[in-house]
């Protein structure tokens, strides 16, 4: 039941960010996670570096794992990410942010790359 409140909370999160800024990018987040589970993505730190640039702001619309290493700074906002990923991102240099924060700092999406 939480898990589910936590998804309601987030979709609700990412819609009112589409109605007020129009930016596409937050619509996209929320039909990806209005859809099945089973269809989110997962991905390593490892493939995240060697995707990313250094200072990239991205959104992964899955959960990001700890396997590999990150050698240089990244935003990330994921809808899970592991504790060891996380310990990753930050050694790097590296935020990781919550929606709502992605959506403070790029009301309108610009300079935020969806991964996955």
């Amino acid at each position: 039941m939480f898990a589910n409140t936590m998804v309601d909370s987030t979709i609700w999160t990412l819609r009112q960010a589409f109605k007020k800024n129009k930016a596409p990018i937050w619509r996209a987040l929320e039909e990806e996670l209005a859809g099945p589970r089973a269809n989110r993505r997962e991905i390593n730190v490892r493939r995240l570096a060697e995707i990313t640039k250094s200072d990239e702001v991205v959104v992964i619309p899955g959960k990001v794992l700890g396997t590999g290493d990150l050698g240089h700074k990244l935003t990330v906002c994921a809808f899970s990410i592991s504790e060891n990923a996380a310990k990753k991102v930050i050694t790097a240099g590296g935020r990781v942010v919550t929606f709502e924060d992605l959506i403070k700092k790029h009301p309108d999406g610009k300079g935020v790359r969806i991964i996955g």
